[in-house]
């Protein structure tokens, strides 16, 4: 494990992570409105300053436990880690450190897509901080340091069944936690003026592929990353070809909805449709076999494209499909895994326990996720305001919040 190899894929792949997060902002920037550009990138930026410190100070002390029943690891145990720097083995473990926290980081990120053009810049940092405490914290516990998602196979059929929940790099505790989290967000702050299909439209199309395509690129470490722990990193060709290919049929399955519902193929639903496959292969990625991961990822794009409509029909101003992507395709490929996952999967060899776990994992991070959103947003609401007022998003959540413009159209 700390081979001078897999310590230089461990740097890579954690600098890989952490550059998908500026990928999410002009993802994202490109998506609002010119005068929405700045806060929407700020959102992203403000969670990688606030997030890696909190990760640092107390975080990755939550992100583990000692026992299924521990509802996260004590913050105090080793607050800013001056005991971990200083222990045996503190090149490898700070180098895992590192990497833990560009999971927290995006998956905080995430989160902002829903709530863009009508949020002040203080108040989401407020909630990204306590929510990134009491919401990532202890669900990356659950899923990855011995809490009771980890141990739920166990738990409900023993030591000797072979069934524990897979979730390889984040389809509950990044995807599903972020788009319920994005969903109770985005009730909570209410529609933007004039929501209504059509009406917004993405203001610089260029911006949003260049993010989808650093996200690409990024997710390989994301994906792929951890397997700098094994011995040989055996996975990393089946998790590697996994990602690419899952993407590239999530492409073709967004845009062919497209076509048929609107007569035309958008750059716009590619680079969704990238980023749909993306989020269904995450949890799947080491536990699929390459033919079942392409139909996850046209599954992923076709179900994503449609998913992203319900905020019309069901009246939730979810600004820039969080929750049609992240939420709905994290579920996706979270499930699947109950019916395909080689060897435990229902089709694949396995029975229904494993469908089981993974069901009751996906939604029991919804439900939480979703209500602790809920409350913290509504808390702030109701306190020092989370929204902007009408005004001042007429005029431009860029200028009022941030005094700046993302464009300077004419000289000073």
């Amino acid at each position: 494990m700390d081979a001078p190899g897999n310590i230089s894929w461990a740097i890579t792949a954690t600098a890989l992570v952490l550059l998908m997060t500026p990928g999410v902002a002009f993802f994202y920037g490109g998506l609002v409105k010119a005068k929405s550009v700045v806060s929407m990138m700020m959102m992203s930026f403000g969670s990688i300053g606030l997030v890696a410190v909190l990760w640092i100070l107390f975080g990755f002390s939550m992100s583990a436990v000692e026992s299924p029943t521990q509802f996260a690891g004590n913050p105090f145990a080793d607050f800013g880690l001056s005991s971990l720097a200083t222990g045996e083995g503190s090149n490898v473990a700070l180098l895992g450190v590192a990497y833990g926290a560009t999971f927290a980081i995006i998956t905080i990120a995430l989160i902002s897509g829903a709530i863009a053009d009508r949020a002040k810049f203080g108040s989401w940092l407020i909630f990204a901080g306590i929510f990134a405490t009491v919401g990532y914290f202890p669900i990356a516990a659950w899923v990855w340091g011995g809490g009771w998602i980890m141990n739920l196979g166990t738990t409900l059929f023993g030591e000797d069944s072979g069934i524990g929940v897979i979730d390889y790099a984040g389809g509950t505790a990044v995807h599903i936690n972020a788009g319920a989290a994005a969903l109770a967000l985005a009730l909570v702050l209410g529609k933007r003026i004039g929501f209504q299909k059509g009406i917004l439209k993405p203001h610089n199309v260029p911006l949003t592929l260049l993010g989808a395509a650093l996200l690409w690129f990024g997710w390989f470490g994301f994906n792929a990353g951890a397997e700098w722990l094994s011995e040989d990193m055996g996975g990393v060709g089946l998790i590697g070809l996994n990602t690419l290919g899952a993407t590239a049929a999530a492409i073709l399955g967004w845009i062919l909805i497209e076509r048929i519902k609107d007569g035309k193929a958008t750059s716009v639903g590619a680079a969704s449709g990238a980023v749909a496959g993306l989020v269904a292969i995450t949890p799947a990625c080491a536990n699929l076999t390459p033919g079942w991961s392409l139909l996850l990822g046209a599954l992923a794009g076709i179900v994503c494209a449609l998913a992203v409509e319900l905020k019309f029909r069901l009246g939730f101003d979810d600004s820039l499909d969080v929750v049609g992507i992240h939420l709905v395709g994290g579920l996706l490929g979270t499930i699947y895994l109950g019916f395909f996952a080689s060897e435990t999967g229902l089709f694949v060899g396995g029975d229904a326990r494993q469908l089981a776990v993974q069901v009751i994992a996906a939604l029991g991070v919804l439900i939480y996720a979703f209500v602790v959103a809920f409350i913290i947003g509504f808390a702030i609401q109701k306190t020092i305001g989370f929204r902007i007022t009408n005004e001042d998003e007429i005029a431009g959540v860029d200028s009022v919040v941030h005094g700046e413009e993302g464009y300077a159209l004419v000289d000073a």
